[in-house]
Parts: structure tokens; sequence; C-alpha cells
């Protein structure tokens, strides 16, 4: 559910939630945890960024730019991954998540489409092209972070505004989370099917209420309900695997 909220309003992986709690609570060895993950944002982005392109919040054009250098750094960082030890991957996403709440609470995105328009296209198919390069090596590092840097990239370097910069960061994170699984699951072997069934399901139901809703709302009210999700999500989780560890 948490994960699924994310995703929809803040086009944010899944993995920022799942993956902690399920190392945490399920003792999950962290890089299947992280397969798993990716998986549950793959439907869970797809259903986002249709209702966001169904709103005209969503940049095709420059979204398959960027989506071309992630696909292929996110297989580079993937790898990597399975080359460093696992409390590397525990923490990075968790704080990523409370820091960007934090961030739309206190400076709001309030950038205009009118505002967006004004960005030469060659310009920004290079922003594009670099910010898709460095956020794939993320996803795949990590199994988190792509959405993430995905919407703070699109909203403070491109210049988008909020729905436009999640619907273009959901429709990147569904064939980013897709060759991340695949990726994982390779390397890594199958996941625990109830536990991967009940992640897809649970983000999928969550993330399309989340999406509608997003879509419906003002921009500031959007920004600070984003926020929110954020700031909570990333506190209760840091919260429950620090109490775990005591």
């Amino acid at each position: 559910m948490g994960a699924g909220l994310g995703t929809g309003f803040a086009g944010m992986s899944a993995a920022a939630v799942i993956s902690p709690v399920l190392i945490t609570f399920l003792d999950m060895e962290p890089y299947k945890a992280v397969g798993i993950a990716l998986s549950s944002d793959v439907l869970a982005s797809a259903v986002s960024a249709y209702t966001y392109g169904k709103n005209k919040n969503l940049d095709i054009r420059n979204g398959l730019i960027m989506m071309a250098a992630v696909l292929t750094f996110t297989v580079v960082g993937s790898f990597a991954a399975s080359l460093v030890p696992a409390a590397t991957m525990g923490n990075f996403s968790v704080f990523m998540t409370f820091l960007l709440g934090v961030k739309f609470i206190v400076r709001p995105v309030m950038t205009t489409k009118e505002a967006m328009q004004g960005v030469s296209r060659k310009k920004r198919a290079v922003q594009s092209l670099v910010s898709g390069m460095l956020i794939g090596f993320i996803c795949g590092f990590v199994g988190a972070g792509g959405g993430m840097m995905m919407l703070l990239l699109l909203t403070s370097v491109l210049g988008y505004e909020l729905k436009t910069a999640v619907g273009t960061s959901v429709f990147i994170m569904s064939f980013t989370a897709l060759t991340g699984a695949v990726s994982h699951f390779v390397i890594g072997g199958p996941p625990d099917w109830l536990v991967w069934g009940l992640c897809v399901a649970f983000t999928l139901i969550w993330a399309e209420i989340a999406a509608v809703l997003a879509n419906k709302a003002s921009p500031k009210t959007l920004n600070r309900a984003t926020g929110i999700i954020l700031v909570v999500l990333g506190i209760a989780v840091l919260l429950f695997s620090f109490l775990t560890k005591s």
C-alpha cells in the first residue's frame, strides 16, 4: 500500500518501501528483496502512466530518450550491485525518500506547462540523455532511487511541472523496473512467489488510486500530499528498521 501511494503520487520506486520491509521483517536477502520490489513497480507504474497520459501529463518524446539511457545503465547497475556487500544497499532509498519529501513540503514545484515550453528541444533531449544514464545506474544498483531521482531531476534540472514530471517518471519506471527485475532474478534466482504476488497486487491497486487522486489535485495540494507521503514512508521504514535491530 505504501509503495503504491508513493508510485502514484510521486513516481517513486516501490523498492524504497518494499525492500527495507522485506529485509527487516522477513530477513530476506537484500538482492532478492530488490528484485521483488522492482517487479512490483512494473504494473503499478504502467497503470499510473496511463492515468497521467490520459490527463495529458506525460512527455513521451523526452521520456523515451531518457528511458533508452536508463535501460542500458540499469543493467550495468544491477550487475554492479551483485558484487557489492548487502549492507551497502540497505538505507540509501529510505533517506532519499525522506529528504525528497521534505523538499516538496519546503520548496514546492510550482512550474507551469507554459514555462516548460520555453526550453529548446535540443537542450531538453541532451538533459534527458545525461539524466537517464545517471538514473539507470542508480536504479539498477540499489533497486531504488530511480523513480525518486527521476522526479528530482525532472523538476529541478529539466524544469517540468509536477504532474508531468510524475507522469513521465512512472512511464519510464514501468520499463526500467521490468529490466531491473529481470536482471535481478536472472542473477540472483527466482523470488518467493507468495511474497512477490502480494507485493505486486497491493502496489498496483494503491498506485492507481493515488494516480487518479493526484491528477485531480491542484499543484499546491499535490506538492503537500507528495511531500507528506514521502516523509511518512521514510520515517516509518527507518523507525521499523531501528526498532527491529534494537
